[in-house]
């Protein structure tokens, strides 16, 4: 291991395993002045980029009629937690197909897990 990896390696958080697809929750800490809060962003996740410390992820929601689309890095102590809250079945790894879509066209398959 590099010397490189070896101080990433402290960097990283343990978040949940996400693919392209998942609708997630992302709980992102807002600073505003003084005062810090807690805002969530959920939407589906249309593409990962991976890379160690520097690992990101976009999500995308339709705000209003609008689409919005956020760049959040996977490893930020901005991110204070993610979840997983529907996984679908997708055949590509990035969605931007979905940028296109509107409404009931934009849905996703879902897949079910085995509850244990």
């Amino acid at each position: 291991m590099s010397a490189i990896d070896q101080v990433e390696k402290s960097q990283l958080t343990d978040r949940p395993r996400m693919k392209s697809g998942d609708t997630v929750r992302v709980h992102v800490k807002v600073r505003e002045g003084d005062k810090e809060r807690i805002q969530i962003f959920e939407g589906i996740i249309i593409g990962l980029h991976r890379g160690g410390a520097r690992a990101s992820f976009t999500v995308r929601k339709v705000s209003f009629g609008q689409g919005v689309e956020r760049i959040f890095p996977l490893h930020s102590p901005t991110i204070a937690k993610v979840d997983v809250v529907r996984s679908a079945r997708v055949r590509r790894a990035k969605l931007y197909y979905l940028r296109d879509l509107k409404g009931k066209a934009a849905r996703m398959k879902e897949t079910t897990t085995k509850k244990q």
